[in-house]
């Protein structure tokens, strides 16, 4: 029965072509891996600190300095083996900076319009809900610590959009007209967890976030650039 068994499997691997051969045992150990593993979850909240800033692809816009922020959230990880999991969450992220323009620029407001002239920085303070997706990787754990790494996209839907421009006096004006309402960025995060027992560990870390969509609208005769917006975080957590 075994021998009949063995000689069907070799007749069907022979009738299909290389590259299915291909996909069909990626999916066969992809299987096997994940029936051998419990697939544990894990849930985790945080609290970062933040620095932000932007960069600009034009001479004529340029940063003109970062301005801190806060994130705070929480995370999923499902893992598929023992050191890695797919991992998701959603978090409140507030960011900014400041951009300096080489031309006079005209801004419109809801309830005014503004003229700022070249050199003048204008403050950027934006919220954000986001929708982190990705890989996470970590090590065994060595006595109380495990180290971790973690790659992955970030949708981003803009919450709340306000525009300082000190020069003119102005103050939290509404930045809907600057300022685009989706983005999407890439982030690696590296770190480690201490284990207080059990499934419970305290969570510290680096993260990098940086936008591949241009963070800025450009209306009327503005000169066409992309403004990214980078965002560094220091991540403090508790999974569990």
């Amino acid at each position: 029965m075994i021998i009949y068994s063995m000689l069907n499997i070799k007749y069907f691997f022979k009738s299909i072509s290389g590259v299915k051969k291909i996909i069909l045992l990626l999916v066969l150990i992809f299987s096997s891996v994940n029936s051998g593993a419990q697939q544990p979850i894990s849930f985790g909240i945080y609290a970062d600190p933040v620095i932000s800033w932007f960069s600009s692809d034009i001479t004529q816009v340029r940063s003109s300095g970062a301005r801190p922020g806060f994130n705070f959230g929480v995370t999923y990880n499902r893992y598929f083996a023992p050191n890695y999991a797919f991992s998701t969450g959603i978090s409140l992220l507030s960011a900014g900076g400041r951009l300096v323009r080489s031309d006079t620029t005209a801004m419109n407001f809801s309830k005014l319009k503004a003229t700022v002239l070249p050199g003048e920085p204008v403050t950027y303070r934006i919220q954000y809900l986001t929708f982190p997706v990705g890989l996470k990787l970590q090590s065994n754990q060595i006595g109380y610590v495990r180290f971790f790494s973690n790659v992955g996209l970030v949708p981003k839907i803009v919450v709340n959009r306000k525009l300082d421009i000190p020069s003119l006096s102005i103050s939290g004006e509404n930045g809907s007209g600057e300022l685009r309402l989706f983005n999407l960025s890439y982030h690696i995060t590296a770190g480690l967890e201490y284990s207080l027992g059990g499934a419970t560990a305290l969570v510290f870390g680096l993260d990098f976030d940086n936008n591949f969509m241009d963070i800025t609208k450009d209306p009327g005769r503005r000169p066409r650039d992309k403004v990214s917006q980078k965002i560094l975080s220091f991540r403090f957590g508790v999974n569990f």
